[in-house]
Formats: C-alpha cells, sequence, structure tokens
C-alpha cells in the first residue's frame, strides 16, 4: 500500500492506531548516558518480561538509556506472519516490557516498527507484537513503503556502502533493539545484526553481494542501537527463518542484553550451540573492530530465576 494511500484508508489523522512517520518531528539522535557494571547479561528461567526487568538493573537501569523527555525507536522482529509460540518474532511480553520501562524512565514517545517479510499487517497482527504495543502506549508504525526511508552512507562499508533507512532510525534520540533468537536459512543464526536488515529498505542488495559482509557493514553504520536486547525464550532451533511449525522451537527461556552488538550475538550463538567464529558476519564484523566476539574478554553477569 502505498503511503498516501495508507493515510487515506486508515484515517490516522483522526488517530489510528498505527502512526505514520515524518509526523513525529526532526531531532537527530543525542548520545544516551550509559552506567554499566557489566559488558553483557545473561539471563535465564524466567518469562520475558520478568527477565528483562531483572538484567536491565545490571546494567545501571534503564534510566541509563533513555533520558526524560527523548524519543525512542524500538526495532523487534516482526518479520512473519506467526504466533509467538512459533519462534519467528520476538515475544510480545517482551517488547512490552521494554516500552514500559521506556516511559518509566522519562520518555517522551516511543515508537515501534519492522520492514516485514510477509504482509505486515498480519505480521503486527498475528506477532502479538501490536496489541502488546498498544497495551504499553507504544507507537506502531509501518515499514512498507520506501517513502519512509532515507539514504546513508555507509562510510566504513566493504560490500554495503549505501542503504535506505527508516526515518525512525535517524530520527528518534534511542535506538533499541530486540532480535530474537533463531536458525537462519543463509547466516546460520538470525540475531542483533542480521535483525537490522528490517531497518532497511533493499534487502535485496545484500543477499546478491556477500550477505555476510552485508550484515557486518551495516553494523558499521553510525548510528547504532543503545542496547541489544536478544530474546531467546522460544528458539527456533531449524527451518529459519520463518520455521515451519512449533515442532521447530525449543523453549530455552533465556535473554542476553549488551551495548556491544559482536558480544551481544557472540553470547547469544553459544546459546543456540555454535561458535561465534563459526557464524561469518560474527567474525568479519569482529574483525572489523565492531566489537568484541571473545566472550573471556568480558564483564558477563549471569542470572538464573
Amino acid at each position: 500500500m502505498k503511503r498516501r494511500d495508507f493515510l487515506k484508508s486508515t484515517g490516522i489523522i483522526a488517530g489510528a492506531g498505527v502512526v505514520i512517520p515524518g509526523v513525529y518531528g526532526s531531532v537527530y539522535a543525542k548520545t544516551s548516558y550509559i552506567n554499566n557494571s557489566f559488558d553483557l547479561v545473561a539471563i535465564k528461567g524466567g518469562e520475558p518480561d520478568a527477565m528483562f526487568d531483572e538484567s536491565i538493573k545490571q546494567l545501571g537501569g534503564m534510566s541509563s538509556f533513555v533520558k526524560k523527555n527523548q524519543t525512542v525507536v524500538i526495532k523487534p522482529n516482526i518479520g512473519w506472519d506467526a504466533s509467538p509460540e512459533r519462534g519467528a518474532n520476538t515475544h510480545p511480553k517482551l517488547v512490552k516490557r521494554v516500552i514500559e520501562q521506556c516511559y518509566n524512565a522519562g520518555a517522551k514517545e516511543v515508537y515501534v516498527f519492522d520492514h516485514t517479510c510477509d504482509d505486515w499487517r498480519k505480521c503486527y497482527t498475528n506477532s502479538g507484537i501490536e496489541k502488546a504495543v498498544s497495551d504499553a502506549k507504544g507507537k506502531m508504525v509501518p515499514g512498507n513503503s520506501e517513502s519512509y526511508y532515507q539514504d546513508v552512507e555507509i562510510k566504513a562499508g566493504k560490500s554495503l556502502k549505501k542503504a535506505k533507512v527508516h526515518e525512525l532510525i535517524l530520527q528518534s534520540d534511542v535506538f533499541i533493539n530486540i532480535p530474537i533468537l533463531k536458525n537462519h536459512g543463509s547466516t546460520k543464526v538470525s540475531l542483533s545484526m542480521k535483525n537490522l536488515m528490517g531497518a532497511v529498505w533493499d534487502r535485496r542488495f545484500w543477499h546478491s553481494n556477500d550477505l555476510s559482509q552485508c550484515i557486518a557493514d551495516y553494523a558499521a553504520f553510525n548510528k547504532k542501537p543503545s542496547l541489544n536486547i536478544v530474546d531467546g525464550y522460544y528458539v527456533m532451533k531449524r527451518n529459519g527463518p520463518r520455521g515451519v511449525s512449533v515442532d521447530d522451537v525449543v523453549l530455552m527461556k533465556s535473554q542476553i542484553l549488551s551495548t556491544d552488538i559482536v558480544s551481544a550475538d557472540s553470547a547469544s550463538a553459544k546459546i543456540f550451540g555454535v561458535e561465534p567464529s563459526d557464524i561469518s558476519h560474527i567474525k568479519i564484523a569482529n574483525s572489523m573492530g565492531l566489537g568484541k566476539m571473545d566472550l573471556n574478554s568480558l564483564n558477563i553477569k549471569r542470572i538464573t530465576l
């Protein structure tokens, strides 16, 4: 659906549930002050919201990332028309609690979007995320039109030199990345860096120009997530990224938090059962100096609920 048609059909001006990009201001990101004692938090054994409540404390609380009156954009994985139990999308309980914590920290607005693979309306609804966002007073934003994306330069990129990035990523003060941990047919696993493919418009270029290098290149873009929260509650172990049925999923009740996107993905890969060095885009990003793959060099807080 075109942007103009969408505006008409939804009556967004009259206050429909999904907000259109471009109507919320144009302030570029400010750097969040982060007061954390640990490089990474690994937690397991609880519900997604309870694990986040406990783990964010170890990084100084949400107020370390979100300040009063700041605008926040959250990028979960909402790529697939599938229920939460299928493990294809980020768990809605986690998305809801992150939004609530942002508002508790004083956020002015919290936006949520994804450039989905299946029909975006079905993805938003059937993932349970649209309701979770509404319940938490956040704002769902579509990502289905090229008009929402702006050209940026990836100065450090080797294969990916430019991209069209959703304007919310560029305009919000704080960017929080909430991928789900799962199998992926092309990259073995889908994690924090892979989730950022849903923040751009032209993903076809990535697939045809060394996908792993492009994933690592985009991680070098200067608008990086302030926080990466890897959802490992329902983990799709095969047939990713969409999966076939709940038989593909293992209940692992785990979660990883880190400001270092390479470290977050390295720890999550270990949970999945693969070595970070066996994942090409993690290895490349590490070699580009975008974060630390060596978990032994990190100060990790491990929690079991």
